[in-house]
């Protein structure tokens, strides 16, 4: 079975994202011209995984975004924060993180929406959020001049490292307990 890992362990490398079990499957399937039990591509990635929890790796085996992928481990960050900080041009602007953060959450949502919420012009800040890949056209609403619907792609979930959007944080998590001034009374 070592030579299933070595292959998994390529196709993962080799991915531009994270690689979905059903699409290793495939793959080994059509190269072996046999079928593959899912069975044993779940003990190699497991296998996998543990190998490279080894403090000997740099990076480990994650399943994010509905597949697998190789990331760095968080000791790594401050190296790999330098590298980020010079690449800052691909950064997301305040503008860019409102606007997304409102298709996350209300998706599929018209850009008539997103300006009603922001009480701004969102023309740039979709067209740049598209431009990254981390926001889709879903369709066209069924409303008055049919506006796109906008919603986030499998690289947004990729870029936040996370499966699903129930993934998200819910707005309860941000609730703060009730300011109050002065002292209770009896």
């Amino acid at each position: 079975m070592d030579f299933l890992h070595r292959h998994i362990e390529a196709l993962i490398f080799c991915a531009p994202t994270p690689l979905p079990k059903a699409e290793i499957v495939k793959c080994l399937t059509e190269m072996f011209e046999a079928e593959i039990p899912a069975d044993h591509v779940d003990q190699a990635i497991d296998q996998l995984s543990e190998k490279y929890q080894s403090e000997e790796f740099s990076f480990q085996l994650e399943h994010l975004g509905g597949g697998y992928q190789f990331l760095t481990k968080p000791a790594y960050q401050t190296s790999i924060g330098i590298l980020l900080r010079q690449q800052s041009q691909k950064r997301l602007s305040t503008a860019q993180l409102e606007t997304l953060s409102i298709i996350a959450y209300k998706q599929p949502v018209t850009k008539g929406d997103i300006e009603q919420i922001r009480g701004v012009n969102s023309d740039y800040s979709v067209q740049k959020l598209l431009e990254k890949e981390l926001v889709d056209i879903k369709g066209k609403s069924e409303g008055l001049g049919r506006p796109i619907l906008y919603g986030t792609s499998a690289k947004f979930m990729e870029y936040f490292g996370i499966n699903s959007i129930k993934d998200l944080p819910q707005p309860k998590d941000f609730s703060q307990p009730d300011n109050q001034i002065g002292e209770e009374r009896d």
